[in-house]
């Protein structure tokens, strides 16, 4: 039951995406989602200006673009991303799939910025994947990080995530039930 429910929440995710964007080329979709990342990094940046030595000096990042939709008292929504390895500079391109559960309704975009301060963090998040769970709402203390990481969470050692919406940082992070996972078509 869970999976057909989630499948429902994703399929009506998908169907909520432009149908413009089904015609663009490989080429045309990394561009996008390359434009989104340099967007939000600039949003970041502006936001938090020591995000900015945090995100340069970690092993990696990665960038998401999030729509989501909640509907009486189920609700669920999708984005896209890339991962990006400082040393190398690949870049994976990623999707995110989120389903929510709880009386509610209407319509949150947000962005994500993951920092993985170890290669061995954003290798398990670009090659295993993720499932992520629960809602954080209090704000994070960047510790003994300085001002590198004021505004972001800490969901695992070593691994901060920013939340960036229409009015700026988020104070919270709403990332309920959801799955990171390569794009296999944009890889």
């Amino acid at each position: 039951m869970k999976n057909r429910v989630f499948a429902a929440l994703a399929m009506g995710a998908f169907l909520c995406l432009p149908l413009s964007a089904a015609a663009a080329t490989k080429a045309e979709k990394q561009a996008d989602v390359r434009k989104m990342e340099s967007e939000t990094l600039a949003r970041l940046y502006k936001a938090s200006p020591g995000a900015k030595g945090a995100v340069e000096k970690a092993a990696g990042y990665a960038v998401f673009s999030n729509f989501g939709m909640k509907i009486l008292v189920a609700g669920g929504g999708g984005g896209s991303g890339v991962a990006v390895d400082n040393a190398s500079k690949k870049a994976t391109y990623m999707k995110m799939a989120e389903v929510q559960a709880g009386l509610g309704i209407g319509v949150k975009k947000f962005r994500l910025v993951w920092v993985f301060e170890s290669k061995q963090a954003l290798e398990q998040f670009v090659n295993s994947g993720w499932e992520f769970g629960g809602q954080a709402s209090v704000a994070a203390k960047a510790g003994d990080k300085g001002g590198s990481f004021q505004g972001a969470m800490a969901v695992s050692p070593g691994v901060w995530v920013y939340q960036l919406t229409d009015d700026g940082l988020a104070a919270e992070l709403t990332a309920k039930g959801t799955k990171y996972y390569k794009d296999g078509d944009l890889n």
